[in-house]
C-alpha cells in the first residue's frame, strides 16, 4: 500500500514538479522495465522487459574481456544478443554505469566519460524515462509520452518482428544492419544489408561497396527474387512505399514463436527460429546460399537457373560474349545480341517466366499504367530494354521499364513473376521459324504414333473386354455412377454448378501463378469468387492416370458429407471437356508438406500432432460410421490430409472411395489402387478391402506423424526395415520413444506418446479381425485406459521406387511373414 500511495502522489504531481518525483517518489515504484533519472544500471544489473522476454545489461561477447550494454533473449539459455549500443567504444572493465542525463540515455565509464549516448545533440527534454519493451525495442520518452529515441531506429546485425528495415525521410534515419566484426567484436564489420533507393527502391546486401545479394522490387506479394516469402503462413510480411517513408517489415502469425533476422560475420543474411524441445536455433532461410542467389552470377541478359548445370543460360536473342570462357562455366562476362535492335522499323518483346527481375539501379515505374500501356511505351523508347508489372495481384497492374542492360537475372522452377525482354523483330520471326519445325516433327511424329497406336488399340481392345466383367460387378455395389445421376445430383441443392468463365476469371485464366501443385488427379490452382471466398480447383488433366470414374465418384460422395474433418467442397465444374472440383482453400496446404520436411515439420510440436491425430481418426470414423453412407477412403495419407488456417486436419481426395450398403463389411476388386506403405495387406494381395484397410493406412499415417518420416523410408540403413518394422522392434525392444521425432523428444508427455504408439501398433497388426475399429481408435486415443498388446505387424516396402509419394501404377513387393508377393499394380 505504501508503494501505492508514493505512485499516486507521483502521478499527481508529475507535471509541476517531475525533478521533485524523480529525487524522492519515484524510486519506490519503479518497474523493472524501466530507468528514471536518479536511477542507474551499474554492470551485473539488468532491466527485463514487463512480459520477461528480454533483457538489457552488460555483457562479453565470446572470448572477449570488453564490457558492451546489450539486449538479448531472457529465456532462451544460449545468450543471444539482438541489439549493441557501444558496439565501437566497448568497457575495459566492469566499472561502466548505464543511467539518463539531461534527458538522454548515456554510458559512463569510471571517470564519468561518455561513451555512448541515444541522442545527439540537444533534442533531449529535462525529464525522461527509457523503458524495454517486450518486443526488445528499448524506448526513450518524455514526460508526456512522446518518443524521443529508440533502439529499433538504430539496428545492430538482427531484425526483429516489427523493426522496420529501411528510410524515413521525415525525421532523416536509414535504418540497416551491419555484421558483427566477430564473435568476439561486436564494431562494425564488413557486411551491411540495407536499402537502395535509386532508380526503383530494392535491398541490397553489400560487402564493402561490392553488391553480394539483391532482393529485386516488391511485386505486391513478396520481392521478387526471394520466391520463399510464399510461405506466409507464419510470417506476415510487408513493405511500405511512399513519399514519406520506405521500409520492409514483418511480423509473426503465432506469437509464440521466436524469429529473428540476423547479418552474420561471414555475410550470411539468415531467418533463424527457436526450437525450445532442442533449445538450437533453426535455420529456415538464408542468403546467398547457392550460386544463383550471388549478385550477376551470369552477367547481362543471361538467366541463373538454381539446380541445373550449368546454371547460366543466354537469354533468347543472345550469345555469350566470351564463348571459351562460358563453355568453362563461367559467365560473368554475360551474354550480347545476336542482332542489333531496329528501334524505328520495329522491335519486340519475349516473355521470361518465372523470373527473378533485374537490378532496378536504372528501372522507373509507372503505377497508373497497365501492361499493355507499358508495352507501347517501352516501344517509344528506343533506350527500354525490358518492362514487367509493376503489382502481380489481380492479374497485374502498373509498369516497370528498365533502361540499360539488364543484370542479375534469375529464373525459378516456381514463384518470380514475367519479364517481356526487348529484341529485334528478325529474332521473333527465327523463333516462329524454329517453332514451324518443330511443329512439323510433331506432326511427323503424330501420323507415326498413331498408325502404331492403331495396332496397339487392338489388343488393349480385347484386354479391355475382360475387365468389363469385374467393372459389372463395382457398379452393382454402387462404386460407379451414370451420367443421370451426376447431373442429379451437380444440379441440385447439394452442390452448385459453376460456369467455365467463374472458374478461369477466379483463377487468372488457370495461370502458373495460381498453381499449387499437381496430383494423379492433374493440376490444382487456387482461385478467388467474386464474393472474396478463396478456392482450390482440381481441374482432371486429359492425360490423368484418374478419370470420369474418379470424378464422379467424388462428387457424388463428397457431397453427402459434411463433417469439420472433411475438406468442404464448393461446387464442380462439366461445362465442355473440362471437368473440375471446386474446393475451400486451405492455406497451411497438406500434412505431408509440413511433417516430411526438415524444416516445417519443427513448426508443428506434440500438441498440434496430437490434434492432428484425433480429428483424422474423427473424420475417418465419420465415413465409416455417423455419415449418412458407409465409406472406405482406400487412399488415406498425409498428403490427403490437408490443414486449415488454425491447423485443423481435413481429409480430401475422395476419388478412390467406394459405397458399403447394408450389413456389407467387406468387397473384392481385381483393380488395387491406393499408395505404396499405405496398402494392408489383405488389399494388396487379395483385393480385399474393408474399413479395417482404412484403419491399416491411419496407423501407418499415425506412426509417420509420430516420427516426422515416410513409413517407406529406411531406416538402420536397411533398405528393408521400414517404419513399421523399426517401430514393432522399439516396441518389443522397450525403447518406443526412440521414435518420436528428435526434435520434440523433451516436450512431449510421455504416457500420451506412448499410447499413440501402441494405437499405431494395433492398426498396422497383420490380419484385419485383429484391429480395432475407428471408434475403438477414437476412444483409446482419447482416454487412458487399458489396450491390448499389439500382435506382430505386416510389413511392406517397395523396391526400386525413389518417389516420395506416387500417385501412379507401379510394381513392387509386399512382404508378410517373409512371403513376398510381386508384380503387384498399385496407385
Amino acid at each position: 500500500m505504501r508503494n501505492e500511495a508514493f505512485c499516486i502522489m507521483a502521478f499527481l504531481l508529475r507535471f509541476s514538479h517531475p525533478l521533485l518525483i524523480s529525487f524522492f517518489l519515484f524510486p519506490f515504484c519503479t518497474p523493472i522495465d524501466t530507468i528514471i533519472p536518479t536511477q542507474t544500471i551499474d554492470d551485473g544489473e539488468t532491466l527485463v522487459s514487463a512480459g520477461e522476454k528480454f533483457v538489457l545489461g552488460f555483457f562479453s561477447p565470446g572470448n572477449s574481456r570488453n564490457r558492451y550494454v546489450g539486449i538479448w533473449y531472457n529465456h532462451i539459455r544460449e545468450r543471444t544478443v539482438v541489439w549493441v549500443a557501444n558496439r565501437e567504444n566497448p568497457l575495459t572493465n566492469s566499472s561502466g554505469v548505464l543511467t539518463i542525463v539531461n534527458g538522454n540515455i548515456v554510458l559512463l565509464d569510471a571517470s564519468r566519460r561518455t561513451l555512448w549516448s541515444a541522442i545527439n545533440g540537444t533534442d533531449a527534454t529535462n525529464y525522461s524515462t527509457a523503458r524495454l519493451r517486450d518486443s526488445g525495442n528499448l524506448v526513450l520518452s518524455d514526460n508526456e509520452g512522446r518518443i524521443l529515441w529508440e533502439s529499433f531506429d538504430h539496428p545492430t546485425d538482427t531484425v526483429l518482428p516489427g523493426m522496420k528495415v529501411g528510410v524515413d525521410r521525415r525525421i532523416g534515419i536509414d535504418r540497416y544492419v551491419t555484421s558483427w566484426k566477430s564473435p568476439n567484436d561486436p564494431a562494425h564489420g564488413e557486411f551491411s544489408f540495407r536499402l537502395d533507393s535509386r532508380g526503383l527502391p530494392q535491398f541490397i546486401l553489400w560487402k564493402g561497396s561490392e553488391r553480394v545479394w539483391r532482393s529485386g522490387p516488391w511485386n505486391g506479394q513478396r520481392f521478387s527474387g526471394v520466391p520463399e516469402m510464399n510461405l506466409n503462413f507464419i510470417f506476415n510480411f510487408r513493405y511500405v512505399a511512399n513519399e514519406y517513408e520506405t521500409y520492409y517489415t514483418f511480423d509473426l502469425y503465432n506469437a509464440s514463436v521466436i524469429s529473428r533476422l540476423v547479418l552474420n560475420g561471414s555475410g550470411e543474411l539468415q531467418r533463424l527460429t527457436w526450437l525450445d524441445g532442442n533449445h538450437r536455433w533453426n535455420l529456415f532461410w538464408a542468403v546467398p546460399v547457392e550460386r544463383c542467389s550471388q549478385y550477376a552470377q551470369c552477367g547481362t541478359y543471361a538467366g541463373c537457373k538454381p539446380n541445373q548445370a550449368p546454371s547460366c543460360e543466354c537469354l533468347h536473342g543472345f550469345e555469350p560474349r566470351s564463348p571459351q570462357d562460358w563453355y568453362l562455366r563461367d559467365g560473368s562476362d554475360g551474354c550480347v545480341r545476336r542482332r542489333p535492335l531496329e528501334c524505328e522499323k520495329g522491335d519486340g518483346f519475349f516473355k521470361l517466366a518465372h523470373a527473378k527481375l533485374p537490378d532496378t539501379l536504372h528501372a522507373r515505374v509507372d503505377t497508373r499504367a497497365s501492361l499493355k500501356e507499358c508495352e507501347d511505351e517501352c516501344l517509344k523508347n528506343c533506350s527500354c530494354t525490358a518492362y514487367s508489372s509493376a503489382d502481380i495481384n489481380g492479374g497485374g497492374s502498373g509498369c516497370m521499364m528498365w533502361g540499360g542492360d539488364l543484370i542479375d537475372l534469375a529464373v525459378y522452377s516456381d514463384g518470380g513473376q514475367d519479364i517481356y525482354v526487348r529484341v529485334a523483330a528478325s529474332e521473333l520471326d527465327s523463333k516462329r521459324l524454329l517453332n514451324k519445325k518443330k511443329m512439323m516433327i510433331l506432326i511427323i511424329t503424330l501420323i507415326l504414333g498413331a498408325i502404331l497406336f492403331a495396332f496397339c488399340g487392338c489388343c488393349l481392345w480385347r484386354r479391355q473386354k475382360k475387365r468389363e466383367g469385374s467393372r459389372e460387378n463395382e457398379r452393382n455395389h454402387g462404386i460407379l455412377y451414370n451420367e443421370i445421376e451426376l447431373e442429379a445430383t451437380t444440379k441440385g441443392p447439394e452442390l452448385p454448378l459453376f460456369d467455365l468463365h467463374v472458374v478461369a476469371a477466379a483463377t487468372n485464366n488457370f495461370s502458373s501463378e495460381n498453381k499449387l501443385g499437381e496430383g494423379g488427379f492433374g493440376p490444382v490452382y487456387k482461385g478467388k469468387l467474386m464474393n472474396g471466398e478463396e478456392i482450390a480447383v482440381k481441374r482432371l488433366s486429359k492425360n490423368s492416370g484418374q478419370g470420369s470414374e474418379e470424378f464422379r465418384n467424388e462428387i457424388l460422395l463428397i457431397a453427402k458429407l459434411q463433417h469439420r474433418n472433411l475438406v468442404r467442397i464448393v461446387g464442380c465444374c462439366t461445362q465442355g471437356e473440362e471437368k473440375m472440383l471446386i474446393y475451400e482453400y486451405m492455406r497451411n496446404k497438406s500434412l505431408d508438406w509440413f511433417i516430411f520436411d526438415e524444416t516445417r515439420r519443427v513448426l508443428l510440436d506434440w500438441r498440434q500432432r496430437f490434434n492432428i491425430i484425433m480429428g483424422i481418426a474423427r473424420g475417418v470414423l465419420y465415413l465409416h460410421q455417423d455419415s449418412r453412407l458407409r465409406i472406405i477412403h482406400r487412399d488415406l495419407k498425409a498428403s490427403n490430409v490437408l490443414l486449415d488456417n488454425e491447423m485443423n486436419p481435413r481429409i480430401s481426395d475422395f476419388g478412390m472411395a467406394r459405397i458399403f450398403g447394408g450389413n456389407q463389411t467387406q468387397a473384392n476388386t481385381n483393380r488395387v489402387v491406393g499408395t505404396y506403405g499405405y496398402m494392408s495387406p489383405e488389399y494388396a494381395m487379395d483385393g480385399l478391402f474393408s474399413v479395417k484397410s482404412d484403419v491399416f493406412s491411419f496407423g501407418v499415417l499415425l506412426l509417420e506423424i509420430i516420427n516426422g518420416k515416410r513409413n517407406t523410408s529406411n531406416f538402420s540403413g536397411d533398405p528393408s526395415q521400414n517404419l513399421i518394422r523399426y517401430a514393432w522392434e522399439l516396441w518389443n525392444e522397450g525403447r518406443c520413444l526412440e521414435l518420436v521425432d528428435s526434435w520434440m523428444v523433451s516436450s512431449c508427455p510421455t504416457n500420451e506418446i506412448g499410447r499413440c504408439i501402441q494405437v499405431g501398433l494395433l492398426c498396422v497388426q497383420e490380419n484385419a479381425r485383429d484391429r480395432p475399429t475407428m471408434a475403438s481408435v477414437v476412444f483409446m486415443l482419447g482416454m487412458d485406459t487399458a489396450m491390448p498388446t499389439p500382435k506382430q505387424p505386416a510389413f511392406c516396402v517397395r523396391k526400386n521406387f525413389n518417389s516420395k509419394d506416387s500417385s501412379t501404377r507401379r510394381t513392387g513387393s509386399c512382404s508378410i511373414n517373409e512371403v513376398s508377393i510381386t508384380d503387384l499394380q498399385a496407385r
